[in-house]
């Protein structure tokens, strides 16, 4: 297991495979319909050193995740070797501390070690209202190509549902601009 983050409150470290039903039960206590298999995956691909998954402990207990993709082959970035920052989540309990700003700035340096420039989507209802603030704060911007919808870019007066397949890419440069 690595360490990526250490104040003695919070640790960001990597996933061990206890991770996967602990994530599964939480999020399917919020009513979600999660599937396990999502998240043994995510073990399985940072062993293969595929993704980086990146664990929230706060005073002990697990609290949310991260997960950053090394070559996603998705998205207007896909194939282009920018990393991916994937499905950030701060469990509800635990809102406000600072545990989601904390998991970006690790997705983020981690990024800067491969590449110059980290992408991820965010949904665009309501219940991504948070994420949405959090990204435009930390400076991502959209990438242009408008809304995507089941992996693809939505044609303009395309129909839609407004669900979690309803998604804007935004980017991050990662080059020191005090430079």
């Amino acid at each position: 297991m690595k360490t990526y983050y250490d104040d003695g409150t919070l640790k960001i470290r990597s996933m061990v495979p206890e991770d996967a039903k602990l994530l599964y039960d939480t999020y399917l206590s919020y009513g979600w319909h999660p599937q396990i298999k999502i998240y043994e995956d995510y073990y399985k691909e940072q062993e293969e050193g595929e993704r980086l998954v990146f664990i929230a402990e706060y005073e002990g207990a697990v609290k949310g995740q991260c997960t950053l993709v090394l070559h996603p082959t998705e998205g207007p970035w896909g194939g282009m070797n920018y990393p991916e920052i994937v499905d950030l989540t701060v469990f509800f309990d635990i809102h406000g501390k600072g545990i989601g700003s904390r998991l970006l700035d690790v997705a983020e340096s981690e990024a800067a070690k491969v590449s110059d420039m980290v992408f991820l989507a965010v949904g665009v209802h309501s219940g991504y209202g948070p994420a949405q603030r959090i990204y435009v704060k930390r400076g991502y911007i959209p990438d242009g190509s408008g809304v995507w919808y089941h992996n693809k870019v939505l044609e303009q007066y395309a129909p839609c549902v407004n669900d979690d397949d309803l998604l804007l890419f935004l980017s991050k440069s990662l080059i020191d601009r005090e430079n």
